[in-house]
């Protein structure tokens, strides 16, 4: 069973159509590139799965219910994590600490909990040890390269036990050697069952990491297919229109 369904998903900003009538499904432990020039629908359609907008028209399914999403509280309730391009990290905290930020674990009883540092960085540890990742739980964030950073943001989503991890341009200006790094990340949680939508520019890394690419141009589907059967020139030319549909 599919983990995410889309079913005829529109969203409509007044008379801007920005995402008009897609459909896909995704399964555990995909890997789905999601590309588009500015302005394809690529954020408004993922940030319809992370629970920023409600759909205009269409559903969406997980696990073969359907989802009905107010805030992206909701979407991470159901197993649904984002890492977004900025990382949204705190500079001045630790790795741990920011694997933890918002859901910090407590020892004690209230009103004289405190927070339980040695709980956290033993848990941080483990999950980048999972990821393969050099990343050491105490380590500043500041201090980090952009794939270490990349870890850290990864580990959020891993803390939580996510079923789908939606990534917004991971391996955007950051080396040669960090992209390498990133999309190691995204092959591990694929080797977890995770599904993960990963939104690029980036051609080599998409046809690199996924299994499947997707399409958008001026709000709609124009291709979904197996990356085995399609190619780099195919998808440059339904990105800019030369090609109108995937065959």
């Amino acid at each position: 069973m599919a983990v995410l369904e889309l079913t005829n998903i529109s969203k409509h900003f007044g008379a801007i159509h920005a995402v008009s009538d897609v459909s896909f499904s995704l399964e555990p432990g995909e890997v789905v590139g999601l590309m588009g020039d500015n302005g394809a629908g690529k954020s408004t359609l993922v940030k319809m799965i992370a629970g920023n907008f409600r759909p205009s028209e269409g559903r969406i399914s997980m696990d073969g219910k359907e989802l009905v999403m107010h805030k992206p509280v909701d979407a991470r309730h159901h197993g649904i994590e984002i890492v977004h391009q900025d990382l949204a990290l705190c500079d001045n905290l630790t790795a741990a600490a920011n694997v933890f930020l918002g859901r910090e674990l407590r020892k004690g009883v209230w009103p004289f909990a405190i927070l339980d540092y040695p709980a956290m960085y033993q848990r941080a540890g483990e999950i980048f040890r999972e990821l393969k990742s050099e990343t050491r739980p105490r380590d500043l964030v500041k201090q980090m390269s952009g794939g270490q950073r990349q870890a850290v943001a990864i580990g959020r989503t891993m803390l939580s036990q996510a079923k789908i991890v939606l990534m917004d341009e991971p391996t955007a200006a950051i080396s040669v050697r960090q992209v390498a790094e990133v999309l190691n990340l995204i092959r591990h949680l694929r080797a977890q069952g995770i599904a993960v939508i990963l939104i690029s520019h980036r051609m080599p890394d998409v046809f690199d990491v996924a299994d499947r690419v997707i399409v958008m141009r001026r709000g709609r589907k124009v291709a979904d297919k197996q990356i085995g059967r399609s190619s780099p020139e195919e998808v440059t030319g339904l990105i800019t229109g030369a090609i109108e549909q995937a065959a």
